[in-house]
């Protein structure tokens, strides 16, 4: 994730890595226009794939677009995330016939072995150029 995004904003040094920088990184996101919110409020997973996940909550994404008024669109980082959209809609009251774009993008993860890092860039840049958040 960080990668691609560090590729998409070159110009922009992003901070350190870490727990330690972790709140550094998102200032550094929406200094650029980009939030970061998880789907999941809480869930159990032993390791890192999703088929592990269990006991999952959704996050509260109408308290997200209370505090975001301005939010334009949702892009999921992946299937996962993007299996939830239907009810990150509806939790945003907006149902089928949403006014905020859901977006399903390829998954950062290097799980996702099936796209190249450049095709991911490329889906990746194509979505944040079309809502205004770099020029290509």
């Amino acid at each position: 994730f960080w990668k691609i995004l560090q590729a998409l904003w070159p110009q922009h040094p992003l901070p350190p890595a870490g727990p330690e920088g972790y709140a550094d990184r998102c200032t550094w996101l929406l200094d650029r226009g980009l939030g970061l919110w998880d789907v999941y409020q809480s869930c159990e997973r032993e390791g890192s794939l999703d088929t592990s996940i269990r006991n999952a909550r959704l996050n509260d994404f109408a308290a997200l677009r209370a505090r975001c008024p301005r939010l334009a669109a949702i892009a999921h980082n992946g299937g996962e995330s993007f299996r939830h959209a239907a009810a990150v809609r509806a939790s945003l009251g907006q149902g089928d016939g949403a006014a905020i774009a859901s977006l399903r993008l390829p998954s950062t993860s290097p799980a996702n072995a099936s796209w190249s890092l450049d095709r991911k860039l490329q889906a990746w840049g194509e979505t944040l150029a079309a809502f205004g958040l770099i020029t290509n």
